[in-house]
Parts: structure tokens; C-alpha cells; sequence
């Protein structure tokens, strides 16, 4: 297997976790909302903090598993003089 393969078999996987998060997000969601319905409807709606906190792990690992490009990765090109410049053979 290749780099590109692996790279490609973890942007799955990434994928994958991320939409089952939102199953997860989705289900405690309902639940503290039921359990808020039940217990004291009409009060203060304190599931916004569950929903808004498990929100901001969905967004962010939805950036994570979406994106297209990784912003710390280093080029390639600069890989390949670095090496170059470590073995001590001339630059292309």
C-alpha cells in the first residue's frame, strides 16, 4: 500500500467517526431534552449547553475530516530539498 492509499484510508476512517459523532450528538441531544421535558418543561432550557458543546466538537471535526487540505503539512517540494540538502547532493 502506498502513501496515497493510506492517506486516502484515513480520510475514510476520519469521515466515518465523524458521522457516527453526529449520530451520538444527535441521540444525547433528545435524550437531556426529554429529560428536560419531563422534569421541568417551561423552566430554564439547559440542554443548549450538551447541544452547543457537542456542537463545537462537530464543527471542528467536521473541518478535520472535510478538508481538503491540511494547512500544517509541508510541501513536498520542500521535503525533497531538505533531504537533498542533508545527503549533501547539489539542488535540481
Amino acid at each position: 500500500m502506498n502513501d496515497e492509499e493510506l492517506r486516502e484510508c484515513k480520510r475514510l476512517k476520519k469521515q466515518a467517526d465523524y458521522r457516527n459523532y453526529l449520530w451520538v450528538w444527535l441521540g444525547v441531544s433528545l435524550l437531556c431534552s426529554g429529560i428536560w421535558f419531563f422534569t421541568s418543561p417551561g423552566e430554564y432550557f439547559w440542554p443548549v449547553w450538551v447541544i452547543f458543546g457537542m456542537g463545537m466538537g462537530a464543527l471542528f471535526g467536521g473541518i478535520d475530516a472535510y478538508r481538503t487540505t491540511n494547512p500544517n503539512a509541508i510541501p513536498e517540494d520542500a521535503i525533497a530539498r531538505e533531504v537533498n540538502r542533508l545527503k549533501g547532493t547539489p539542488k535540481n
